[in-house]
């Protein structure tokens, strides 16, 4: 889908903060799955984290973001995904060696140029639902930049700027590749 774009990148990045931006200013845009399944899990029995049970939560966050993919199709005009199926499958596949069946579509989900957040340790930090440190979301990171090319992907760096910066940099880049008879935002 050329006007669904992906926001990838570093844990603990802006991504989460551009993201909230984007909306604000009335852009769709689709919260990360993987935050949204360890706030319920939090929120809940606390069972199915994903330092509890990594496959299984990589098989649920495979499982939202497909649906949240799906909802998207109502919407109008570009969509920013936070994450997303390329990413909980990239997930699935660190910790089980191999690609699940969603993957044999993946190229055909995104735009193929996805805004990648850079590693930015000045603002990086843990929370209830980011419990891991620097190291491993620079893993983490580098294992997506390695991941995008498989599926047809460009990496296209978000800048590392105040966030009315990065909100004008995507709204430049959703211009520019305006499908024909969709707004730009």
């Amino acid at each position: 889908m050329s006007r669904f774009f992906l926001l990838t990148g570093c844990s603990g990045s802006g991504k989460s903060t551009l993201l909230d931006a984007l909306a604000a200013e009335g852009m769709a845009t689709v919260p990360e799955p993987g935050r949204r399944l360890v706030a319920q899990a939090l929120a809940g029995d606390g069972k199915g984290l994903p330092w509890d049970d990594p496959k299984g939560f990589a098989e649920r966050a495979i499982a939202l973001a497909l649906d949240d993919w799906h909802a998207a199709q109502a919407l109008t005009g570009p969509v920013v995904f936070d994450r997303g199926l390329l990413d909980a499958i990239a997930a699935y596949e660190h910790v089980t060696g191999e690609l699940p069946p969603q993957a044999q579509t993946l190229g055909a989900c995104y735009n193929p140029q996805v805004f990648v957040a850079q590693p930015w340790p000045e603002i990086f930090a843990t929370d209830a639902e980011r419990q891991h440190d620097f190291d491993a979301a620079l893993a983490e990171y580098h294992r997506l930049i390695a991941f995008l090319p498989r599926f047809g992907y460009r990496a296209l760096p978000v800048p590392q700027a105040p966030v009315a910066h990065r909100v004008t940099f995507v709204r430049a880049v959703l211009a520019q590749q305006n499908p024909p008879g969709v707004p730009a935002g």
